[in-house]
C-alpha cells in the first residue's frame, strides 16, 4: 500500500513551500536538545565583522532576529551574551537557513 504526502494544508503536492520562520530563529539548546532558560541573555549577529542585529533571548532559549529574513542570503556569526555582558558562545550560521540551533 502507497501513501501520499500532501506538503500544504490545501492537500497539493506543490515541491515549492515558503519557509516555516519568515526571521532568522535562533535556539540554544544542551545536548539532550534541551532548551537553556535563556532569561537575561542577548545575541548579537555579525557579518563580515560588521554588527548587524541584536536581540533579547526570550525565557525558553528562543531569539530571533526580527530584521533577518529567511531564508537567509549571507552567513553570520551569533555571539550569545548574559546580562552582564559575559560572552558565552560563538557560532557561524550558513546562509541559506530559516532555524539554527546553538548546542551546548
Amino acid at each position: 500500500m502507497r501513501k501520499s504526502v500532501r506538503n500544504s494544508a490545501n492537500g497539493s503536492r506543490s515541491s515549492k513551500s515558503s519557509p516555516t520562520f519568515t526571521r532568522l530563529t535562533v535556539v540554544w539548546v544542551n545536548l539532550d536538545g534541551v532548551t537553556f532558560n535563556t532569561t537575561g541573555f542577548f545575541a548579537r549577529l555579525f557579518r563580515n565583522g560588521q554588527l548587524v542585529s541584536t536581540a533579547s533571548f526570550d525565557r525558553y532559549g528562543v531569539v530571533r532576529f526580527n530584521n533577518i529574513n529567511t531564508l537567509t542570503s549571507f552567513s553570520y556569526n551569533i555571539r550569545t551574551y548574559d546580562a552582564n555582558g559575559l560572552e558565552y558562545r560563538s557560532r557561524n550560521i550558513p546562509a541559506g537557513v530559516q532555524t539554527y540551533a546553538i548546542i551546548g
